[in-house]
C-alpha cells in the first residue's frame, strides 16, 4: 500500500509575490544601465574616426611648416655669409684701390710730372712685435730736386702720447735705447724705405708720431697720427 503523501499548507501572500518580481526587475534594470554607462564610457574615450583624420593633418601640416621655418633659416643664414663676404670684398678692392692711386701719385713725383720736390717723407708705418713693447717701422723718402744725384743724412723719430694720465714725448735716444743714437743712415737718389725698430716704456699710449730727415737734402719733418702709422696709411699732408 502506497505511503499518503504528505501535504505542505502555504499561505497565499499575492503581495510577496509582486514584491520579489519587482525587485528582480529593478536589479536587472541597474544591471543593465550599469552596462550602457560602461560602454558610452569607452565609445567616449576612442577617437571618432574624422577627430583622428583630423588630427594626423593636423600633425603632417605642422611638420611641413616646421620644414619650411628651417629651410627659411638657412637661406637666411647663407645670404648673411654672402653677403658678409661681398662687403669684405669690396672693402679689399676699395683699399687695393686706395694703394694704387697712393702709389701712381708716388711714382708721378719720382718722375718729375713737371715740378720738382726736394727731400720727404713720403709714408710711414708701424707694426708692433709681438710679445714686447717694440716696434719696427719703415719710413719712406723721396725726391727729385736733384734727379740722379745722391743724397744722404739721418733719419731720427719722436713719439708722443700719455703715461700715467700726463702728456709725455718720447725722443730718439729714448726710442732708440741708445742704439744709433745719431738717427739711421740714409743714402738715395730717388727714393729709399728707411727702417728701424723703436722701444715703448710700458703704459704709454702713443697718439702722433714725428719723422726728421736731416741731411745734405735738406731738413724735413713730417707728422702722423699714430693710427694712421699703423694701419700703414700715407699722409695727405707731403709736403710740396
Amino acid at each position: 500500500m502506497s505511503p499518503i503523501p504528505s501535504l505542505v499548507i502555504r499561505r497565499h501572500d499575492p503581495a510577496r509575490q509582486r514584491r520579489t518580481r519587482l525587485l528582480v526587475a529593478a536589479v536587472w534594470l541597474g544591471s543593465l544601465l550599469i552596462v550602457a554607462g560602461l560602454v558610452a564610457t569607452l565609445l567616449s574615450r576612442a577617437p571618432a574616426p574624422s577627430r583622428a583624420a583630423e588630427f594626423a593633418q593636423a600633425q603632417k601640416e605642422n611638420e611641413a611648416l616646421k620644414s619650411r621655418v628651417a629651410m627659411l633659416e638657412r637661406s637666411e643664414q647663407v645670404a648673411k655669409a654672402a653677403l658678409g663676404d661681398v662687403q669684405q670684398t669690396l672693402r679689399d678692392r676699395e683699399e687695393e684701390i686706395d694703394g694704387l692711386r697712393a702709389d701712381l701719385a708716388f711714382y708721378g713725383r719720382l718722375v718729375g710730372g713737371g715740378k720738382r720736390e726736394g727731400l720727404a717723407v713720403h709714408a710711414l708705418r708701424v707694426a708692433p712685435i709681438a710679445g714686447s713693447q717694440a716696434w719696427n717701422f719703415a719710413a719712406t723718402l723721396t725726391q727729385n730736386f736733384k734727379r740722379g744725384a745722391e743724397i744722404k743724412g739721418r733719419l731720427t723719430l719722436t713719439v708722443e702720447g700719455v703715461a700715467d694720465g700726463k702728456l709725455r714725448t718720447l725722443d730718439w735716444s729714448a726710442l732708440s735705447q741708445g742704439q744709433e743714437a745719431s738717427g739711421i743712415e740714409y743714402r738715395f737718389k730717388y727714393f729709399q724705405q728707411v727702417g728701424g725698430t723703436i722701444m715703448l716704456p710700458a703704459g704709454f699710449a702713443a697718439n702722433r708720431i714725428v719723422v726728421r730727415a736731416d741731411g745734405d737734402g735738406g731738413r724735413v719733418e713730417q707728422e702722423f697720427s699714430w693710427k694712421d702709422a699703423v694701419k700703414g696709411e700715407e699722409s695727405d699732408n707731403v709736403p710740396q
